[in-house]
């Protein structure tokens, strides 16, 4: 970390490598579970991310976390709420949004839809749109894609404190329609995006509800999709000469970003952007933004309980319940880290040499995994109560 990380326990070193049911791979690793703590310090930034952070009370009119607030980033899917208010500018208090483009929109804002953003930037000017809209609402750091690539609308400059700007003007200054229209679609985020890409990171797993998320991601992940086994995630890769781009923004790392709202009345602003190194897992990108975000200042913020743990395993399946006959609801990606509402007896799972009967159920995918998958020295988790005689 590039801050102190109280309490937060490092996960122990690769002991042997596994086989799992239905040929996947995975790597057990013993440890304890993952601490909140909140520093009063700094955010906790993990080591090898670059992040910009800004976190703005509405109450208060003040900034609680700045970290290279205007440091710019690519957006990623973060512009499209930029492709949303621009196509919405100007049309009055009376417009009535198109089916057409509603059938567009609310996906974009709730699933990241790309054609629906290749349809908006292609008709309404591309770049123009950046310079139109930076222009209204006096962004200081956004600046269309660079040259050679204005067909890259994800390769879009923006900054935290640009994007914490686009939010006070949707929840300050834009017109009861438009506020209303496009909050109510962020709130609706859904977990999986259009492309299959798990999306509910960051601020979605961090914060109880009302929040409110756009999320971006740019460069390939492997094994970061929710509920589809054996495939890859990906959005804008970084082309082969990306290093002929502007330096100001770097084209080739991982991006994974959360912005949005925390909080009853949309109390506060979050924009935590971030890189990562390449090559690096969504397991790990996902968590290591999760670690950040848990870390922040959040006014309003009411954080869930349970416990943080890391998981192991390809395509872990989170069942209905304690069984592996019971229903899938989903496939874990990769090696992120999951919050644990407490454990259950269940069916004995073996995968040699480990054998384990306890089930921890994960109040924010609404079903539960085995304990075997779950990094930690024994079978029952510490520090996790067993659910009550009627589960969740």
């Amino acid at each position: 970390m590039r801050t102190l990380l109280r309490g937060a326990a490092a996960l122990a070193t690769v002991v042997t490598l596994v086989s799992l049911p239905g040929g996947a791979t995975a790597v057990p690793r013993p440890a304890t579970a993952v601490q909140d703590g909140r520093s009063a310090e700094a955010a906790q930034i993990p080591d090898g991310v670059t992040a910009g952070v800004a976190v703005f009370d509405r109450r208060t009119g003040t900034f609680t976390e700045q970290v290279d607030e205007s440091a710019r980033f690519r957006s990623a899917s973060v512009v499209k709420l930029l492709l949303a208010l621009d196509f919405l500018w100007d049309r009055g208090p009376d417009y009535t949004v198109p089916e057409s483009d509603r059938a567009r929109l609310e996906p974009m804002l709730r699933s990241s839809q790309d054609d629906a953003a290749d349809h908006y930037w292609s008709e309404y000017g591309g770049s123009a749109i950046i310079d139109r809209m930076s222009a209204r609402l006096g962004l200081r750091d956004t600046a269309p894609p660079p040259a050679g690539y204005e067909g890259y609308w994800g390769y879009t400059a923006l900054s935290a404190r640009d994007t914490v700007t686009i939010y006070r003007y949707l929840l300050d200054k834009a017109p009861a329609p438009v506020r209303d229209f496009v909050m109510d679609n962020l709130r609706r985020s859904t977990r999986c995006a259009s492309d299959r890409f798990d999306q509910h990171f960051g601020i979605a797993g961090s914060f109880e509800r009302p929040w409110a998320v756009k999320q971006g991601w740019s460069g390939t992940y492997a094994k970061g999709t929710c509920g589809a086994a054996g495939t890859t995630a990906a959005a804008e890769p970084a082309p082969a000469d990306a290093a002929k781009a502007t330096a100001a923004v770097d084209l080739t790392r991982p991006a994974l970003h959360t912005t949005g709202t925390v909080g009853a009345d949309d109390r506060a602003i979050v924009a935590v952007l971030t890189l990562h190194p390449v090559g690096t897992s969504y397991g790990k990108a996902y968590s290591d933004l999760g670690r950040l975000t848990r870390s922040l200042n959040v006014p309003g913020g009411v954080r869930p309980a349970g416990a943080w743990f890391g998981t192991w395993g390809e395509f872990v399946n989170v069942r209905k319940g304690p069984a592996t006959g019971d229903g899938r609801v989903t496939q874990l990606p990769a090696g992120v880290e999951v919050l644990v509402g407490c454990q259950v007896r269940g069916q004995v799972v073996s995968v040699p040499p480990y054998t384990n009967e306890w089930w921890a159920y994960l109040p924010q995918y609404g079903g539960y995994i085995s304990n075997i998958y779950i990094s930690s020295p024994d079978n029952r988790l510490p520090n996790v109560p067993e659910c009550g005689s009627a589960r969740p």
